[in-house]
């Protein structure tokens, strides 16, 4: 089993990435968060990665932290969850959030990830409660984010934007590695914008 990759990046594109370790490209599937955080090509890149295998297949699916990897697997866990809809969901939202989600059994926030109706929401609280209620809480540095996020959608959405866009520019932001609120909102607005 692959289980991290470092080289060069080859090639970058939402979903996808290519990365050259010693003349032998791999191509990885990942997660807009992910996208977002890339370097430039021809950078170095550093990949945690998960090696899922099907009769038919071997596909890569690559994660800068473990956090990503972690919430990713237990995705995967859920009945009617493959590998393409767990990215679906964490490039809908972040990895802490969406674990505290589902500590919480937040059904409201699960929906608003394209790709997950009330059923599958239910379905992923009921059959992850107990894993995730076993898992060690997110450090205080990865939990500010959350909380910024949820500041910076209100202060969006007050100001008349819907949601949905708020969440999207949000989401692009943080993405980016901003991680001050000021910065996360002069960014959205500029997203916004566009």
């Amino acid at each position: 089993m692959i289980a991290k990759v470092r080289g060069i990046l080859d090639h970058k594109a939402p979903g996808e990435v290519i990365v050259d370790v010693g003349g032998v490209g791999y191509q990885l599937f990942t997660a807009l968060s992910v996208f977002y955080r890339l370097p430039e090509v021809g950078e170095p890149v550093t990949l945690l990665v998960y090696t899922h295998v099907r009769e038919d297949t071997l596909q890569l699916f690559g994660f800068f932290d473990p956090a990503e990897k972690q919430a990713f697997v237990l995705l995967t866990g859920v009945s009617g969850i493959g590998p393409r809809l767990a990215l679906n969901i964490l490039s809908g939202m972040a990895a802490g959030e969406l674990l505290d989600a589902l500590r919480e059994g937040d059904v409201a926030r699960l929906v608003s990830i394209p790709g997950v109706g009330k059923r599958l929401a239910d379905r992923m609280i009921v059959e992850l409660r107990d894993r995730i209620n076993m898992l060690p809480e997110a450090a205080p540095e990865a939990a500010a984010v959350p909380g910024i996020r949820g500041d910076a959608l209100s202060a969006l959405v007050n100001l008349g934007y819907r949601r949905a866009d708020a969440e999207r520019a949000v989401r692009q932001v943080l993405g980016q590695g901003a991680a001050e609120l000021e910065t996360v909102l002069k960014e959205a607005l500029r997203v916004l914008s566009l």
